[in-house]
């Protein structure tokens, strides 16, 4: 069987309120300003597809969000996002992995956050057996094309691959491709689930 996780909210707890309150310090900015300017669109879909630079993304979202910020600072919010490990989600994958199971991280993210997490939270990796990042493959959830790649790579149908996330278009887009997904709705969604579904 195929167990496939995401990572943001599944396996490491985020908040993006964090995010913009460290570059409404360095911007002086008022927060409730970011909050209400922050949306997520096309700079954002083309940085998590690796199509534009962390430095190209960064200027777009400085004049997005009318904040005049150095790289550095802007950076320095952008990892700010990462609160902490859900170590209720790894060790349902690693026991997973003991139990023959293939395990497999599927993210939408970007360079720039991935010169944080997988140095911060070493146990991601050390629990899973491949993992797959947005802005590496050109694509990203929901799009379809993303989990056929994931399944081709894997050698696995739909049928026999399970897949939890928190965003529910992502949910509804792996449904339709015949892939059980599971919405992760806090961190007892994925040991609940698995204590009701002993495999």
């Amino acid at each position: 069987m195929l167990y496939i996780f995401d990572l943001g909210n599944v396996i490491v707890d985020i908040d993006f309120n964090r995010v913009l309150g460290v570059w409404s310090d360095h911007s002086r900015v008022p927060l409730a300003s970011l909050q209400k300017n922050f949306t997520i669109g096309e700079a954002f879909h083309l940085h998590e597809r690796g199509h534009i630079s962390d430095q190209a993304f960064a200027q777009r979202m400085g004049h997005q969000l009318d904040m005049a910020l150095s790289y550095e600072q802007f950076a320095d919010g952008w990892q700010a996002i990462f609160v902490g490990l859900r170590k209720e989600t790894i060790d349902v994958m690693q026991a997973l992995r003991q139990q023959g199971h293939r395990v497999v991280v599927l993210s939408n993210t970007n360079q720039l956050h991935c010169e944080f997490w997988p140095e911060a939270y070493p146990e991601v990796a050390q629990s899973t057996d491949k993992i797959y990042l947005s802005q590496q493959m050109g694509m990203r959830k929901p799009d379809t094309e993303i989990y056929l790649k994931l399944l081709e790579e894997e050698g696995f149908s739909a049928d026999d691959a399970l897949f939890f996330d928190d965003n529910e278009d992502n949910i509804k887009s792996a449904q339709q491709l015949g892939i059980e997904a599971i919405m992760v709705t806090g961190k007892q969604t994925i040991p609940e689930w698995f204590a009701k579904n002993r495999c």
